[in-house]
């Protein structure tokens, strides 16, 4: 068990796993942003263009009414009536959509950095000439290997 542990306490220490916790605290925070760009503008502007429709209250019920109850998808899920909430299953998807559609973007930028960098460091190290302490070894080297 003390093995367990110690095994736990060095993964949860790891910068992997840190890092992971932050990605999760700002996807969290991204989702959000992401949420209010699909409910407060994307749907309004589809809704527009086909007719002035709010995709999140549009329901199928699925079985009857209880009397007195207001046709609205709260008041049917409040009430246990079993509905098919396809917009709001609408607007989770496009939510999804945008939100992986931005996660490529961001990747896709990263690694060209990534590559832009690493091509420049490949130049640095190409167009630098070696040390002479090196040059030295290498001389060396040579040598010994001329003795042998």
């Amino acid at each position: 068990m003390k093995k367990l542990l110690n095994e736990f306490r060095e993964f949860a220490v790891k910068g992997n796993v840190v890092d992971l916790a932050v990605g999760v605290i700002i996807g969290a925070a991204f989702g959000k942003i992401v949420d209010s760009l699909v409910n407060d503008v994307v749907m309004p502007l589809i809704s527009r263009i086909v007719g002035k429709l709010d995709f999140s209250s549009k329901f199928l019920v699925l079985s009857d009414v209880p009397a007195g109850t207001a046709m609205t998808l709260e008041a049917l899920k409040k009430a246990g009536v079993p509905v098919l909430a396809w917009g709001s299953f609408l607007t989770v998807a496009l939510n999804f959509l945008i939100l992986a559609f931005v996660i490529f973007l961001m990747v896709k930028q990263v690694n060209k950095l990534r590559r832009r960098h690493q091509h420049a460091a490949d130049k640095v190290t190409e167009a630098a000439p070696p040390p002479e302490d090196v040059l030295l070894l290498r001389e060396i080297r040579d040598s010994l290997k001329a003795r042998s």
